[in-house]
């Protein structure tokens, strides 16, 4: 008897009925537009996502010749962002996402009763004892998008009964409960992370300017919140006692995926950001290389939080904007973008003739978190061919990450052995090698990895059951391939990712006068 796992992400959802094996019976899936406003704002639709949830839900459970099968349902999203709703759990304005600049320190502060959120050094320090992470400048956190819609939008704030990250608001429309957890609550930047159960912190509460009825009840991570709604049975044709998991983010659901809550490896995901995940059983905060350790829905345990920033966007960006575009020079869209990347990388020898990409289109995260950093290629020559191009994005990529893992190491306290490649860059066979060679390490691609997510909510879900043990976990994450590194091309990858640390911290200062207005 299967479980239907839904993870949503920035740019799509994906949806599959996982039985106990980690057999994927069914999958279905969805797009959703993010709508970008002159200001700096990023949001979605709320209520649109939540259609497309239920339409992607809907396709998976197609293939079951019997829905009342179905277990239950859990639910991961991307995370640090915010929908309002108000007490009928419907939404009072748009979902703010993560990428959103608005609640940046420096911007809120010129509004309205904004003048105070700026944390002091001491509040600063004990939000990093307490919790982990203090409120970033940028703006990129959870309490960031509610302190905004307070100042900004205080008709909204008003109207709003509860903040849910998106995983809870999904978790709510399927069961009508509007509650969070230790692990779908932690960029709210509230909770006192030092306790093994979900509390809010007071002194945090009381810095954020927020008012604590509008936050959603905090309930365990390990029981279900009770049946799906009749109304969503009735769409989806599960039966009434159909059980809903408590929501994780997609950090957490992916780790789980990878089976990085144990063994000495990480895992890397490539979706529209990049990730490095791990596990550690210590709470630990580093500052310095904008690491943390979260929560996990493994009793125990904590995952390394690693984010390395826009990853795969980067690279539609590339195929999009620069490659297949439609715009004054032409339409040159083409369905099948990936398989014309596949056969340029091939044709082209690793290092791509010296050419570097820079990835941080958005800015850069871990290890060195500034907001106006931003991407491009160097070294070009008369003889660079958009094949170079091509190539060079994915090793730029992969050159950020190795970044990442290298700190992740660090902060683990221990080396790693191997890399779980999941994902929707994980499709590419070529990526996985050219990991393999940038970190000089071993890169199980996982198997459906862009439903790796997926697989490990359910899998989670079966343990909360009782019916699998977490070595069971384990032993059910497949691996389709495994790409060994290649020693031949180690010195040429080791005098690239040189030059790509130094090309980062000799422009930054360039960046900065370059995006003098930006105030993330």
């Amino acid at each position: 008897m299967p479980i239907l796992a839904i993870d949503l992400g920035t740019s799509n959802v994906k949806a599959a009925v996982v039985d106990r094996d980690g057999t994927l019976l069914g999958t279905g899936s969805g797009s959703i537009e993010t709508i970008h406003t002159p200001d700096g704002g990023a949001e979605q639709d709320a209520e649109r996502v939540w259609q497309t949830v239920l339409a992607a839900a809907d396709q998976a459970l197609a293939a079951l010749s019997n829905r009342h099968e179905v277990r239950g349902i859990a639910c991961a999203s991307q995370y640090s962002s915010i929908i309002p709703v108000d007490r009928d759990g419907r939404p009072t304005a748009n979902m703010v996402v993560w990428m959103d600049q608005r609640g940046a320190l420096a911007r809120l502060k010129k509004l309205p009763g904004g003048q105070h959120m700026r944390p002091n050094l001491y509040q600063m320090a004990r939000w990093v004892q307490i919790h982990g992470i203090p409120p970033l400048d940028s703006g990129a956190d959870s309490l960031a998008h509610m302190r905004w819609l307070k100042l900004a939008r205080p008709e909204v704030y008003q109207r709003t009964a509860t903040f849910l990250e998106p995983m809870d608001y999904v978790a709510m429309r399927l069961s009508g409960r509007p509650v969070s957890n230790r692990c779908s609550s932690f960029l709210m930047l509230l909770t006192d992370n030092r306790r093994s159960d979900a509390a809010y912190h007071p002194s945090l509460l009381k810095w954020s300017g927020l008012d604590p009825d509008k936050l959603p009840e905090l309930v365990s991570v390990d029981e279900p919140l009770g049946p799906v709604l009749p109304e969503v049975a009735q769409r989806l044709g599960l039966a009434k006692d159909t059980q809903i998991f408590p929501a994780i983010n997609d950090t957490q659901a992916g780790g789980v995926g990878a089976a990085a809550f144990a063994g000495e490896h990480a895992g890397i995901s490539i979706g529209t950001t990049g990730v490095c995940v791990t596990h550690v059983d210590f709470k630990k905060t580093d500052i310095l290389n904008s690491l943390v350790s979260m929560p996990s829905p493994i009793p125990g345990a904590n995952f390394v939080m690693a984010e390395a920033g826009i990853a795969g966007g980067a690279l539609d960006y590339f195929l999009d904007r620069l490659v297949f575009a439609n715009d004054g020079f032409g339409d040159h869209r083409r369905a099948e973008r990936f398989s014309a990347l596949d056969r340029a990388v091939a044709a082209i020898d690793p290092g791509s003739d010296g050419v570097l990409f820079l990835p941080w289109l958005t800015g850069s995260v871990t290890p060195a978190e500034d907001g106006k950093v931003r991407g491009g290629f160097l070294n070009l020559s008369l003889q660079t061919t958009r094949e170079h191009l091509g190539r060079a994005v994915l090793e730029g990529i992969a050159f950020n990450l190795r970044w990442v893992q290298g700190r992740v190491a660090r902060f683990a306290k221990r080396d790693i052995s191997g890399i779980r490649f999941y994902g929707g860059g994980a499709l590419s066979s070529a990526w996985a090698q050219i990991f393999a060679d940038i970190l000089q390490l071993p890169v199980e691609q996982l198997r459906e990895p862009e439903y790796a997510a997926s697989r490990g909510l359910a899998l989670l879900g079966f343990h909360h059951l009782g019916e699998l043990t977490l070595e069971e976990m384990q032993a059910r994450v497949p691996v389709a391939a495994t790409y060994e590194p290649r020693a031949e091309v180690a010195a040429r990858y080791d005098a690239m990712f040189a030059q790509f640390v130094r090309a980062f911290r000799k422009n930054r200062s360039v960046f900065r006068a370059l995006n003098v207005g930006s105030e993330s």
